[in-house]
């Protein structure tokens, strides 16, 4: 998945910050292994994906089981922009 992204992107998700943050590749790589490891059974299900020009807008929910044992569903809305074949800007928007 990493490989969809430039080297460096920014990223704007409520994990990081309030703001876009940058991170490389790497760092995209190393996010998404964290939360594997987090929550092994984590599955996103796509409800809708839209796009116009250089922007794909794509909602789904995310469930799976927590570090706790409990199990979640968390409605998620990204909004990709892409550039040169590759995302360059990740903006997530969901509620904890």
């Amino acid at each position: 998945m990493a490989t969809l992204y430039a080297h460096s992107a920014l990223f704007l998700d409520p994990s990081f910050a309030k703001e876009f943050v940058s991170k490389t590749r790497s760092e995209t790589v190393a996010k998404y292994n964290e939360l594997q490891q987090m929550f092994p059974d984590i599955h996103d299900n796509v409800i809708a994906m839209y796009s116009h020009e250089k922007t794909i807008v794509i909602e789904f929910v995310s469930t799976g089981t927590g570090p706790d044992g409990a199990s979640f569903r968390l409605p998620i809305v990204t909004v990709l922009t892409i550039e040169n074949g590759l995302i360059v800007k990740d903006a997530t928007y969901y509620d904890l």
